[in-house]
Order: structure tokens, then C-alpha cells, then sequence
């Protein structure tokens, strides 16, 4: 256990990151799952940007690796085209 004050504010403030961070990626991966089960392109189309942009936010933030980011609304793009 840390015995530095420093020490200690920096496990409480990884803790917190680290809290937001799941909640981030899993609010994402939920949203994600929540597309792929759409059917119909007008509704694809419209839930894309929405759901494209929280994948941006996670590369962004660090949580998920862009490459990862890019790979998944390349995924999701190449569904709503084939729904189109």
C-alpha cells in the first residue's frame, strides 16, 4: 500500500479513471450490440453517426486503440451499406 500522500491521491484518482473508463466502454460496446441487431437501413443510418461518434470518444480518451476504433465503424459502415 502507498505511503505517500501523492501516492495515495494517484491510486484514488487511477481508481476513478478507471471507474469512467469501463463505464464508457461498456455503454459504447451496448450501443454497438444495439446496431448489429437493426435491420432496417433508415434506422442503421440514423443511429450511425451516434454511435460512431461514442467510438471516436473511446480512441480519444485512450480506452480503446484507434486502429481498433477505425476497424469497428468499418464495420459498421459496410452494414449500413449493405442494408442501403
Amino acid at each position: 500500500m502507498a505511503n505517500h500522500k501523492a501516492t495515495k491521491k494517484d491510486t484514488r484518482q487511477a481508481a476513478k479513471r478507471r471507474e469512467r473508463n469501463r463505464y464508457y466502454g461498456k455503454t459504447t460496446r451496448n450501443a454497438i450490440r444495439d446496431i448489429r441487431e437493426v435491420k432496417e437501413g433508415a434506422v442503421f443510418s440514423e443511429k450511425l453517426p451516434l454511435v460512431a461518434s461514442m467510438i471516436d470518444k473511446l480512441a480519444k480518451r485512450g480506452v480503446i486503440h484507434k486502429n481498433k476504433a477505425a476497424n469497428l465503424k468499418s464495420k459498421l459502415a459496410k452494414k449500413a451499406n449493405a442494408l442501403a
